[in-house]
């Protein structure tokens, strides 16, 4: 292969990946969105998608529904962990 068409070729390659990896949602959009779903929301508090859905069922957690869609306001979550702090004594 002439060494031309190889440049051509790793540059095509770089800016593909560099368009790749822009479309991709960083870390801050993630953060910045109001509703998660109930796996997510299960994800950001550090429990099972079952121990999520039992705090739902139990009204620990708020949720709305968008049609047939379950969301969780990320607000909930952090009610919740709120909640959760001042009900449990400080560790000594």
């Amino acid at each position: 292969m002439p060494r031309h068409s190889r440049h051509a070729d790793l540059a095509q390659k770089e800016v593909a990946h560099q368009m790749d990896t822009q479309m991709k949602p960083t870390r801050a959009v993630e953060k910045a969105r109001v509703l998660l779903t109930v796996e997510d929301a299960a994800r950001a508090l550090s429990v099972g998608r079952t121990t999520m859905y039992a705090l739902i069922k139990a009204g620990h957690i708020a949720t709305v529904r968008i049609g047939h869609l379950r969301r969780v306001p990320a607000a909930a979550l952090t009610a919740y962990v709120d909640q959760l702090t001042t009900e449990q004594p400080a560790a000594a």
